[in-house]
């Protein structure tokens, strides 16, 4: 089928170029063209608006910033339900609010298209890589129809249940994902602190029960000093707070991601530091 992508950061350009890699027709838009010239060097095709490439596809992807991205993406004015076909299916990848999963959802119904809400964990590395884990909710009909497609990008694919369920998923894995991200870094802290040597360090707890992901990806770059994003801090942020807002409608709290989110508002609002990965978070501290 004919595979339509929007959205061509950090994330889409790992998406598309494995889609590409796997044999698949790809067109493709983003706000800044030049954002998809990897992917376009690669093999894809352009559109010039989303409603351009609903109507090439029968499969439309999306990857965006934030909410308020998702929800122009599909419903402005050259929007992705100007221009979708009857009988296509929307994928949307973003990391995104239960509620807009749903609402969505409603929206292609009523045009007879399936969705699925489909966040993906992993970050620059699983989607180079084809290693993500994706977490699916919608439609079951377009779950089993999408998903040889989810498989070529990542090594885990479950389906969750109703529209808005892999939203929900993805916000339980970021309320994982903040407690190694705060633990990697005051390991750090304390570790640099003590005067003890960091690479071996972190040999010796990649070894035992203090492993995780987020050390083994992330702690080399921070003794490099790289803090070019896999993920965008930024974009973490508005994860933690989607995720205590939904937690606040459940009657939950997470004082532990209430934490991690004043530690994430500091690094971003304070230090103005939204643009570095989600490692760049040790920046803050000492200062």
């Amino acid at each position: 089928m004919q595979i339509g992508f929007i959205g061509t950061g950090v994330m889409g350009t790992g998406i598309v170029l494995n889609l590409l890699k796997a044999g698949q027709s790809v067109v493709v838009y983003n706000r800044t063209k030049a954002h998809a010239e990897a992917v376009l060097i690669a093999g894809a095709t352009w559109a010039d608006t989303p409603a351009a490439v609903a109507a090439q596809a029968q499969l439309v992807m999306t990857m965006v910033g934030y909410p308020r991205d998702v929800e122009e993406v599909y419903t402005g004015e050259h929007g992705i339900f100007t221009g979708i076909q009857a009988g296509s299916v929307v994928v949307d990848m973003t990391t995104s609010t239960p509620a807009l999963a749903v609402k969505l959802t409603q929206l292609a119904h009523d045009q007879d298209v399936q969705a699925l809400d489909a966040p993906v964990s992993g970050g620059d590395v699983g989607a180079k890589n084809a290693t993500l884990t994706v977490m699916v909710g919608g439609d079951r009909a377009a779950y089993d129809q999408v998903l040889p497609i989810f498989q070529e990008l990542g090594q885990r694919v479950n389906y969750f249940g109703e529209a808005g369920k892999g939203q929900h998923t993805k916000m339980a894995n970021q309320i994982m994902i903040a407690g190694t991200m705060t633990g990697l870094t005051e390991m750090l802290v304390y570790a640099k602190a003590a005067g003890l040597d960091l690479p071996q360090v972190l040999a010796t707890l990649s070894s035992g029960g203090a492993d995780n992901w987020s050390m083994d990806n992330y702690v080399p770059r921070i003794l490099k000093g790289d803090y070019t994003p896999g993920f965008f801090a930024k974009h973490f942020l508005k994860d933690l707070r989607i995720a205590l807002q939904e937690a606040d409608r459940m009657g939950l709290d997470l004082p532990a991601t209430k934490q991690a989110k004043l530690l994430y508002e500091a690094m971003v609002d304070d230090y103005d530091l939204g643009d570095d990965g989600t490692q760049g978070l040790i920046k803050t501290y000492g200062k």
